[in-house]
């Protein structure tokens, strides 16, 4: 009895081991929450789109533009364009246990900047570092999964 319960338990440790790891990916939906208020601002879904990830807003939750926020001071093709469904986030490839080398975008400013995006909290949250030039140059936010 004692050898089947530690197998059991082994078998559940593993279990559990392959759940943590993949949830130590930004692969999923994130809650942003701002970095100067601390209130949630979006939902966003990041999706891997052959070995690069996108990332769009699927909710605006909170903005000082109404409910539904257009994207006023970007240029090209998002100009004017619906913050909700925008692509926010693009070309970030994994290195690591980080993911980088891609873009984000601030629709509050229409900038972009460079991204790194690290799983933190056994993949509870995401510090997202949105940069210029160099990742010591910029401001990091820590988004919150949100489980279905």
């Amino acid at each position: 009895m004692r050898s089947s319960t530690f197998v059991l338990g082994a078998i559940a440790a593993l279990f559990a081991g392959s759940i943590f790891a993949a949830d130590m990916t930004p692969i999923g939906t994130w809650r942003t929450i701002d970095d100067k208020t601390g209130k949630p601002k979006s939902i966003v879904e990041i999706s891997d789109a052959g070995g690069k990830l996108v990332g769009k807003v699927a909710q605006v939750l909170n903005s000082d533009k109404g409910p539904n926020p257009t994207c006023d001071l970007c240029t090209g093709e998002r100009k004017d364009k619906p913050v909700v469904g925008m692509t926010i986030l693009w070309d970030v490839k994994q290195d690591g246990d980080v993911w980088d080398g891609g873009t984000i975008l601030d629709p509050n400013n229409g900038k972009t900047y460079g991204v790194k995006l690290t799983p933190i909290e056994s993949g509870a949250k995401l510090q997202v570092r949105g940069f210029m030039g160099f990742s010591w140059l910029g401001r990091t936010q820590v988004w919150e999964r949100v489980t279905p």
